[in-house]
């Protein structure tokens, strides 16, 4: 019974020390007793040291407001490089999925199985042996001209393979032949225009037109028979000289029917698969002295309206270079008085039944080409003059440059 007094008064003392303190030291006192223990609930995780150091080198009151200052800025550019990271990788995978949508399909026939295995001008007419039925299939015929064809990886074919139904052959007479490139001395001997060009047109056309039921000449596309392709010589060497050789090689594709003419008896135009055109230093003397005319003339475009001499008996294309007919195209594209110009010469071409022709049109920046391109298949041009046929033929030009990156 003693102990319980005792025990009371111990309790009354210790309630009575409680109740004199403040409460700040009640607060105090009871975060030191939960420190005995912990200062989080049972399932709540104590940040871990990383979180504590770096919350501490941002408060000036530890590190100080210099330091703390940096260090923000520090963290302010890691989160924008970070941010930055994030939005390239996302314009990157946009644009790889856009050229995978974009990129368009390609025709499998026997054009392709062509330019996979072509090696040497030799191999052109070998190629064609065995003669491979779906030679053209599923390719549908474009208005353009591929501009120095025979600088292509595969000549002719890889024209034809796009759809371009015009092609381009310089020439030069060396001896009793006429070799086919740009300058002299890139010349070589089995690159000739017989071999890149007329033998293997022979060959096309023999093979097509064995079987064909029907009293006209079935052309070089499947998709459209009555195509004409045009074979554009541009003769580098002395005209006088080098047009009775031109005219001899011409032979296997006149005999077979195959050529356009101007049959002067008739006085009438004739159009057959193939259609050639003189250009360069053809001499257009030359060429009306034929009765009937089975090479025309790359009449001057700009010039049209000032002579009638050029007209669809004598001439086929009629072509400028674009500098020559309104001069320096700018970045920003055509002024309205070059677009006025270009349009006049569009149609004094369509009026005589000749296809116009720009060359020399500016392949840089891309967006001016494309919107160059744009305006004379618009303006209604009869041959769009083009270095990358696949781009012309093929690709959509709305969709060629996305985000400031050049897809086509």
């Amino acid at each position: 019974m003693a102990a319980l007094p005792l025990f009371s008064r111990l309790s009354s003392r210790r309630s009575d020390s409680l109740s004199d303190t403040t409460p700040t030291e009640r607060r105090l006192s009871d975060l030191s007793n939960k420190s005995l223990h912990t200062c989080y609930e049972p399932d709540q995780k104590a940040p871990g040291r990383w979180v504590t150091s770096f919350k501490s080198s941002l408060n000036p009151t530890i590190v100080g407001k210099k330091k703390a200052r940096r260090n923000r800025v520090l963290v302010l550019i890691v989160l924008i490089l970070a941010l930055a990271g994030i939005a390239v990788l996302v314009w990157f995978s946009l644009v790889l999925t856009l050229i995978d949508r974009l990129t368009p399909t390609v025709p499998s026939n026997g054009l392709q199985r062509i330019l996979k295995t072509w090696k040497v001008p030799a191999d052109s007419v070998a190629a064609l042996s065995p003669w491979p039925e779906d030679f053209s299939q599923g390719i549908t015929p474009v208005q353009c001209h591929s501009h120095n064809d025979y600088w292509r990886s595969v000549p002719l074919y890889e024209a034809i393979a796009a759809g371009c139904t015009g092609v381009e052959a310089d020439i030069w007479l060396e001896g009793s032949d006429l070799l086919v490139g740009h300058r002299k001395r890139s010349l070589s001997p089995d690159r000739t225009l017989k071999s890149l060009y007329i033998d293997l047109l022979t060959t096309i056309l023999s093979n097509l037109n064995a079987n064909s039921s029907t009293n006209s000449s079935v052309g070089i596309f499947d998709v459209d028979p009555t195509t004409s392709l045009t074979l554009l010589i541009d003769i580098k060497t002395d005209g006088n000289a080098t047009w009775p050789v031109l005219l001899n090689q011409l032979a296997p594709l006149r005999s077979g029917g195959w050529l356009s003419h101007w049959n002067g008896t008739n006085k009438t135009l004739v159009r057959g698969p193939v259609t050639v055109v003189g250009t360069g230093n053809t001499l257009f003397d030359l060429v009306v002295a034929e009765e009937d005319r089975y090479v025309f003339f790359d009449a001057p475009l700009d010039e049209l309206a000032q002579n009638s001499a050029y007209t669809s008996e004598n001439s086929y294309y009629a072509s400028v270079s674009m500098k020559k007919a309104v001069g320096v195209v700018w970045p920003w594209g055509p002024t309205d008085s070059q677009k006025q110009a270009m349009q006049k010469m569009i149609s004094a071409a369509s009026e005589r039944g000749l296809l116009s022709r720009f060359w020399s049109i500016p392949s840089w920046p891309v967006s001016l080409r494309m919107r160059l391109w744009q305006f004379l298949v618009d303006s209604g041009v009869g041959m769009l003059n083009v270095d990358d046929v696949v781009e012309a033929t093929r690709w959509n030009w709305d969709w060629c440059i996305v985000a400031g990156l050049v897809l086509c």
